[in-house]
């Protein structure tokens, strides 16, 4: 077994025993130094990190390469990649960029295993008459089609 597939199956059993963290990205520096970014359904603490990192260093400690740990949460402007985290997002405002589809800023209403819904209000001309009228949109785009989207946080 490698270093690196070692490091990957403490991993796994570290976020077994910690069944609401999920892994965003593991990344292996030319020097052994191993980053690890995690997102969980109700965030992540520092806790959970130090946790994580306390694992695998343990479980590495016989290991005769030089290695270093670097585990972190996913920071709030990092974009959304995994359908768990658009799930745990339902209910908030997104940037959502598309391929084919234009740019949205619109709430998130909905995230299943193929698609997302945004929903948002516009204002539009009445049918008849002069002034505009506030219409509820609603748009359903396959992640396939999403290029980047980035929760907004509002204060």
């Amino acid at each position: 077994m490698t270093f690196k597939e070692k490091v990957k199956n403490l991993l796994d059993k570290a976020l077994e025993e910690n069944t609401h963290l999920f892994l965003i990205d593991l990344d292996f520096s030319e020097s052994n130094k191993i980053s690890i970014v995690l997102d969980g359904d109700f965030g992540v603490n520092l806790q959970d990190c130090i946790n994580v990192n306390k694992f695998l260093d343990s479980g590495l400690e016989a290991e005769e390469v030089e290695f270093s740990i670097e585990v972190a949460s996913a920071g709030v402007s990092t974009p959304l990649k995994l359908v768990r985290q658009y799930k745990k997002n339902i209910g908030r405002t997104l940037k959502v960029k598309t391929i084919s589809q234009g740019d949205f800023e619109a709430t998130l209403s909905d995230a299943d295993a193929e698609n997302v819904s945004l929903s948002w209000s516009a204002r539009e001309p009445k049918e008849i008459g002069k002034g505009k009228v506030t219409v509820q949109k609603t748009i359903t785009i396959p992640y396939t089609d999403i290029k980047e989207a980035v929760v907004i946080i509002s204060f």
